[in-house]
């Protein structure tokens, strides 16, 4: 017998089905060694050795291993077909080199897809592991920990709030905030365009655009205003037009190559919004149940099987017309393309989606990629392209109308690619129109114009851009556009990529002092580079040494920057952003509030930053970094209501918006104020939702085990609920408003005793789903049973045990503890119980928390007793 190890248990269970009895195939839970996050795992004094250590929660898996091999003589390392696979089949020998001493053989076997016949052709011809494909691992491993571990330090001390840096990820950053400086320093441009409405003598009409005026061809901008596009209307209005020639081409077009790893990743974009990393993940599951190949790859060319059972799949659904002569044959255009991967495609062509058994994200990029494989085998389209001018006698005026008509759609029955920017080709069908005859004016319109900015990146188009200039891997693309977001360097508004102030001041700052590493080309060769190790073409201790001789110098040119000296070079590099001109010509930098101090660049603990007068304390102007237009902040404050005689403000300060009450006077220097929470927009901001900021931290009541007061609030690291000393964080703000003392202490005595990541108890009872999703669930409460949904918890009465309680008396029950602390009440959710039910209820409460409060003493003197015993 034989151990097969693979990286999911998915993954495991669907090649278990194809071996049988005679192997024991095991799951290692994708990597299971890495270097520590701590200096010194990479030395390069001593080689650029490295440190590896087998993961906290991967040591129960290679034990696993290991012990399998107790009793079988093999061990087959069947993980992906790529590096990564490669690295992690290098890991785990080296991790089980203790289980392996006794002569015990060890293959590596790669297969493309998880079927039958490719996993049994692989298992028929093992290899061993290819140590050209680790060095390259190594490299990279090695590149962008030396790179992380020396610059994200050099930002902490230099920049602060800066979180990190990548020897990738800070390339792609630079890509989005270029394009965001472009898109500011743009400055639209008006042109106008005159369209016709004609008619045949037959009465069928068209439409044509100016393209001839005076003689001569319009340029895009000779039409520059209004008054040149009312002129060119009469031109055209007082002029008899004929057709002055109709010309019909035939034209073709061919199917898109079958997906690589980047092009799926646009497409889905494009199609279902899907993000890149949501891509990978519902791919990886359709890859290890055995639907499609593998899907990290740059390769496009499709396995001969593959197109002849995707050419029979085309007869059999759309006829013989619809198949090419000869199969397609599509050549890989990247010249960095690894590995000769082949394409993302179906296992089984004749598994339509329709017929897929998978969750929806799944079910759809399936369709997606199934109809982009079979596509990528039909015959051509078929079209015929239409032009048709329209003359004045003396030859003053001409109009082009254009249009196309699909003779044979081709691939087109299947699938038509998406596209980014919809410009689009004139796709109208002409009526029959003839040289010679007659074109009549029915409506001469003219249509203002502006040029538009460069759009900002999707992932998609992102992905699209670091792809051609060879930046990044298909393994990483995904990794390296969530790392941006989550480092808060970028954000996604509807799709589209928006640098952030601290994206911005990192990426001015790589660009002034460590350009080289941030350039585009200097990352592309270094992709290259890795690339040649891969292939056996380079040594990779060569490479290492090369880069880290320069990587070094440029660290210890930095060692005397002063903070001061950093900001004014990216208030230097910044300035046409941050001080555009001002229609009077007068100073961008001369401050608008007291005429006097000068404006620049400062840096909040917060990490963000903004511009601020020189004359701060006693000017305390102050606007965002990325205001447009140099747009004052101070313009969004405003008061949103009184309470007990004091006015409640909106403000906008350094560190972000925030809520103040009154304003700061001699004998009140420091008004109360409270900052807006992460995801309050402060344009949905009224006096109800200012005071309850204003008025935390909010008391919970008093603990059921001590007495001690349990509150909620919202503090430096976010909403939270405190007892004594045990501060435990809250996943939202809105929730520190309506926190029960039920979940208070659940959310307290997990993290006291097993920590913040601890699993949450385990439910005694599930009743079932609620109207508004979600499980309903009865759970064991430290005073008593409760039942929860969501976040709502609401305690059983003594009378109704938990074995006992049905759904509909949880529902009554969650629906009046929602109604009591303002929760949602979902439709389909019972009213809540009678008011005299509610008001017994509330007595017999209020007599156990008075019990409560009297047995609290004696129990705290006993638990300190104990202690001490």
């Amino acid at each position: 017998m034989a151990v097969v190890v693979v990286e999911s248990p998915a993954k495991a269970k669907t090649i278990n089905k194809y071996l049988g009895s005679d192997y024991t195939v095991l799951a290692s839970y994708g990597h299971v060694r890495d270097l520590p996050a701590k200096d010194g795992s990479v030395v390069p004094d001593d080689g650029f050795a490295m440190t590896w250590e087998v993961a906290p929660e991967s040591r129960k898996h290679v034990r696993a291993i290991a012990e399998a091999l107790k009793s079988d003589d093999t061990l087959i390392l069947a993980t992906d077909p790529d590096r990564e696979g490669e690295a992690i089949s290098w890991h785990l020998q080296e991790a089980l080199a203790s289980s392996l001493k006794k002569g015990k053989a060890v293959r590596r076997v790669t297969f493309n897809a998880i079927t039958k016949s490719a996993v049994t052709e692989a298992m028929a011809h093992p290899r061993e592991v290819d140590t050209a494909l680790v060095e390259a691992y190594l490299a990279r491993r090695a590149l962008d920990y030396l790179v992380g571990f020396n610059l994200s330090p050099v930002l902490w001390r230099k920049l602060p709030g800066a979180k990190s840096a990548g020897r990738v990820q800070s390339v792609c950053l630079r890509l989005i905030v270029e394009r965001e400086l472009d898109i500011e320093a743009f400055k639209a441009r008006e042109y106008w365009t005159v369209t016709a409405v004609l008619a045949t003598p037959r009465g069928q009409e068209f439409q044509a655009r100016l393209t001839v005026l005076g003689g001569k061809k319009l340029d895009r901008f000779d039409l520059a205003n209004e008054t040149a596009a009312e002129l060119a209307v009469q031109a055209i209005r007082s002029r008899d037009l004929t057709v002055k020639s109709v010309e019909a081409k035939p034209a073709t077009r061919n199917p898109w190559p079958p997906f690589m790893t980047s092009t799926l990743q646009q497409e889905a974009s494009r199609k279902f919004g899907m993000g890149a990393k949501a891509t990978m993940s519902a791919a990886q599951r359709l890859y290890e149940a055995g639907h499609i190949t593998y899907m990290r790859t740059d390769g496009i060319d499709m396995a001969p099987e593959a197109v002849m059972a995707a050419r029979d799949e085309i007869k059999r659904r759309f006829g013989a017309d619809y198949v090419p002569d000869s199969p397609r044959m599509y050549k890989n255009k990247a010249k960095n393309a690894q590995e000769a991967h082949e394409c993302i495609r179906p296992t089984d062509m004749s598994l339509s989606p329709d017929k897929l058994k998978a969750a929806d994200d799944q079910r759809k990029l399936y369709d997606l990629i199934w109809k982009r494989t079979i596509a990528s085998q039909m015959a051509a389209a078929r079209l015929e392209r239409t032009t048709v001018d329209v003359a004045s006698p003396d030859g003053e005026v001409e109009l082009r109308a254009t249009g196309q008509v699909v003779m044979f759609d081709g691939f087109l029955a299947v699938y038509d690619e998406s596209r980014d920017d919809e410009d689009g080709e004139d796709g109208a069908r002409l009526p029959q129109i003839m040289a010679g005859e007659p074109a009549g004016k029915q409506k001469v319109t003219p249509e203002q114009h502006f040029t538009q900015p460069p759009p900002r990146y999707t992932e998609a188009t992102l992905v699209k851009r670091m792809e051609e200039l060879g930046i990044g891997r298909p393994s990483t693309y995904a990794s390296i556009v969530t790392t941006i977001q989550d480092r808060e360097y970028v954000r996604k508004d509807k799709g589209r990529l928006i640098p952030e102030d601290k994206g911005r001041l990192v990426t001015a700052f790589l660009t002034n002092y460590f350009r080289r590493y941030v350039e585009y080309d200097f990352t592309a060769d270094m992709e290259e580079e890795l690339d040649d190790i891969s292939a056996g073409d380079r040594d990779y201790k060569d490479v290492l040494a090369r880069f880290w001789r320069d990587f070094t110098a440029a660290i210890a040119e930095t060692a005397d920057l002063r903070i001061g000296e950093v900001l004014e070079k990216i208030d230097e590099f910044l300035a046409p952003h941050l001080y555009p001109p001002r229609a009077d010509g007068s100073d961008p930098r001369t401050c608008p509030t007291c005429g006097e101090g000068r404006l620049s660049l400062k840096t909040a603990r917060s990490g963000g930053a903004f511009i601020g007068c020189s004359n701060y304390p006693a000017c305390r102007y102050t606007r965002a970094l990325s205001a447009p237009n140099g747009e004052e902040t101070g313009a969004a404050e405003r008061v949103l209501g009184e309470d007990g005689g004091d006015e409640i403000w909106l403000k906008a300060g350094r560190f972000g918006p925030y809520v103040q009450r009154g304003e700061a006077t001699e004998d009140t220097p420091k008004p109360a104020r409270a900052s807006l929470p992460k995801g309050w927009s402060p344009e949905a901001m009224d006096l109800g939702k200012a005071l309850k900021l204003l008025n935390l931290p909010r008391e919970i009541g008093p603990h059921p085990e001590d007495g001690e007061t349990v509150e909620a609030g919202i503090g430096r690291y976010g909403p939270y609920v405190r007892h004594g000393r045990i501060y435990a964080n809250l996943p939202e703000a809105d929730e520190v408003f309506t926190i029960g003392m039920n979940r208070a202490v659940e959310v307290l005595a997990q993290k006291a005793s097993r920590g913040p990541r601890a699993a949450a108890p385990a439910a005694l009872r599930v009743l079932g789903e609620h109207p508004g999703g979600g499980r309903v669930e009865v759970m064991a409460g430290r005073y008593g049973p409760y039942v929860k949904w969501e976040k709502v918890n609401a305690t059983l009465p003594k009378d109704l045990a938990p074995e006992a309680v049905t759904l509909d008396q949880a529902l009554e029950l969650i629906a009046a503890k929602a109604g009591k602390t303002g929760g949602r009440r979902t439709a389909g959710a019972k009213k809540a119980a009678p008011k005299a039910t509610a008001k017994a209820a509330a007595a017999k409460t209020s007599t156990s928390k008075a019990a409560t409060a009297k047995k609290a003493p004696a129990r705290a003197a006993r638990a300190k007793a104990a202690k001490a015993g």
